[in-house]
């Protein structure tokens, strides 16, 4: 889901969000061809309407054709790569995920085990300016090397506490845009309600 502007005269500085770490698994009938499954829940800035810049960090999940299931948190201001925090993670286990612009170049991403209560920060600069139009809260699949990454059945991801604020309000997902997964056939694979 995403909110596609702020109130007028007003940009985007800060978004949150909470999440219960899933436990991913193989969806039936589809190949891997690195025998891992993933999908990647993420909070951000920018980057549904405003193209130049997202600041975001989120939550990987993984799961390899043997069963075993992995996490990954990360942090990225895009066109920059992600770059991953140091920070355990079980399934189960509840995650916050927090990214504050102070400026439109400046800014920080964190990511709190709200189970084992580690927290990571992470401070940021680039050369890619923010807009603050867009608040966004997202699942969807990623690229590794040049290709997406075989998509991972995750069940259920539920995005509490979710706050979008300007340096003046703030703001829920009541207004938010709803956004569904659909795979290269065009068949539909979420359902999504805020």
């Amino acid at each position: 889901a995403a909110i596609t502007s702020p109130p007028s005269g007003q940009t985007f500085n800060a978004v949150s969000g909470k999440i219960t770490a899933p436990t991913p698994s193989a969806p039936s009938g589809i190949a891997s061809t690195d025998g891992e499954y993933a999908a990647s829940a993420w909070v951000g800035i920018d980057g549904n309407t405003y193209s130049s810049a997202i600041l975001l960090t989120g939550l990987d999940f993984t799961v390899s054709t043997s069963g075993a299931v992995s996490y990954d948190a990360w942090y990225e201001w895009y066109p920059d790569y992600a770059m991953d925090f140091d920070l355990a993670i079980s399934a189960g286990d509840v995650i916050s995920m927090y990214v504050n612009a102070t400026t439109t170049t400046s800014g920080s991403a964190t990511i709190e085990n709200l189970t084992t209560g580690k927290t990571v920060t992470k401070s940021l600069t680039s050369t890619s300016t923010l807009g603050g139009e867009n608040a966004e809260w997202i699942v969807e699949d990623f690229e590794e090397g040049d290709s997406l990454i075989a998509f991972a059945d995750f069940g259920n991801v539920t995005f509490t506490n979710c706050v979008a604020a300007t340096s003046e309000s703030s703001e829920g997902v009541s207004t938010a845009v709803v956004m569904e997964i659909e795979n290269t056939g065009g068949e539909v694979l979420t359902d999504t309600s805020v």
